[in-house]
């Protein structure tokens, strides 16, 4: 993945912690949540297409943001938290090159083939 992106991915980390800090939880809260998203991977326990959704839910920045919206809307300061962790944890996967899912397979992400899949395309390439 471009470096560009990744540093682009980094300052939305960034933005994140920098948005729980501006909310009144204690610091520790992050750190602790921070893989709470990656719970969604057991949709894949029921196939690729829910597994791809439950995913895709979880780590998709917009949805991320509508929640902290309503959140901040309502002021509810629980859905705030929801929102930025699922964010940052988002643009973390993101950095680290892991994009939201197809259902063709866990490996294969808008941002290209991850794992062993990518191995193979490789080859093949």
């Amino acid at each position: 993945m471009n470096l560009t992106l990744k540093l682009e991915e980094m300052a939305m980390l960034l933005l994140g912690v920098y948005g729980f800090s501006m909310l009144p939880f204690e610091w520790w809260w992050f750190p602790l949540l921070f893989f709470v998203p990656d719970f969604s991977m057991l949709g894949y326990l029921f196939g690729n297409t829910p597994g791809a959704f439950m995913y895709n839910l979880f780590h998709h920045k917009a949805v991320a943001i509508a929640i902290y919206l309503a959140g901040s809307f309502f002021l509810l300061p629980v859905l705030q938290l929801i929102g930025v962790i699922m964010f940052s944890h988002a643009a973390f996967d993101r950095m680290l090159g892991y994009g939201l899912k197809y259902e063709q397979g866990f490996q294969h992400t808008h941002l290209g083939t991850i794992g062993k899949a990518q191995k193979v395309d490789d080859q093949l390439s």
